[in-house]
């Protein structure tokens, strides 16, 4: 199933899983597995993000298998290349760049500008501080 998911993200004649085997064999299962995690990284998916096959094969590690699909989902929502068939409000949104360009004139005039993030000290005083190491009185 992971291969034919993999196989339908590409092109018809693109396929990267060529041969997709139904075995009963384990090692052919878990060689099925593999491929898709390559076909899964070569796609766009950091190696970070994908999961190892004995997390799938022997089930201890699900979340990490689910945490690869629905990155692999995001991302094939982000391409748009018109492959992807679902509805894409079942992953979340990947970041897009935006880019933003400003003129030298509205660039030195951010130069001037005291933005809030600084602060302020209207209204700051040291009334009421007693000096440090002095216990509080509470009456």
């Amino acid at each position: 199933v992971l291969c034919r998911l993999i196989n339908s993200l590409h092109p018809r004649g693109q396929a990267p899983v060529a041969k997709i085997q139904a075995s009963a064999m384990a090692f052919k299962q878990m060689e099925q597995i593999s491929q898709f995690l390559q076909a899964a990284e070569r796609y766009g998916i950091a190696a970070t993000d994908i999961f190892q096959t004995v997390d799938l094969w022997e089930g201890k590690n699900m979340a990490c298998v689910q945490r690869t699909l629905m990155n692999l989902g995001s991302l094939a929502v982000a391409k748009g290349d018109g492959l992807f068939v679902g509805d894409p409000n079942w992953f979340p949104k990947k970041s897009q760049e935006n880019r933003r360009v400003f003129s030298e004139d509205k660039l030195k005039e951010g130069q001037s500008v005291i933005g809030l993030q600084m602060g302020t000290n209207r209204g700051a005083s040291q009334a009421g501080m007693t000096g440090y190491g002095m216990p509080r009185q509470i009456l």
